[in-house]
């Protein structure tokens, strides 16, 4: 045999054993696009049980509710939300990388938080007393009260009115 038919026989064979191992990567790939569906139905249920929530606390505030209602539809749809929050938590403690991201975004968080509570240093109250008698005298000296004519604010070096031209 030549060589070059070898080549063809074996590469006959790397295509057949793809083409019989395809069904079992399909199948492992629609059992996760079915368990993301599930996810993604499910946070989306959330939300709209989040949206119904502060509906219902609002229109309680409004008063559209009776006082003796509330309570029971309050329960009603934090249980519901409390079930959808443990199918959830049920489904994706399998995605590793979802909580792993998670985790990453709350890390970055939390040092963001940390730097931004070193940075701030506390001010004294006479400090800020003398700040803000400061802002008033600089304010103070550059307004000169408002134009009698048209009303518009106008400043102590001003010989006339910005808008409407009328002499001060």
């Amino acid at each position: 045999m030549q060589l070059g038919s070898i080549f063809l026989i074996f590469a006959v064979v790397v295509l057949i054993g793809i083409f019989l191992y395809a069904p079992f990567t399909a199948r492992k790939r629609r059992t996760r696009v079915s368990e993301t569906l599930e996810v993604s139905a499910l946070k989306a249920e959330r939300d709209r049980v989040i949206n119904s929530l502060q509906e219902l606390d609002f229109d309680h505030n409004l008063g559209k509710i009776p006082p003796e209602d509330y309570p029971d539809q309050r329960t009603q749809l934090i249980q519901k939300g409390a079930d959808i929050l443990r199918k959830l938590d049920e489904l994706t403690s399998g995605f590793t990388l979802e909580s792993n991201v998670e985790s990453r975004i709350e890390q970055a968080a939390a040092a963001v938080r940390a730097d931004l509570s070193a940075k701030v240093e506390p001010i004294d109250d006479d400090d800020l007393e003398s700040m803000i008698a400061a802002r008033r005298k600089e304010h103070k000296s550059k307004s000169a009260g408002f134009c009698p004519k048209c009303g518009k604010p106008v400043l102590v070096s001003d010989k006339f009115c910005p808008s409407c031209g009328k002499s001060l």
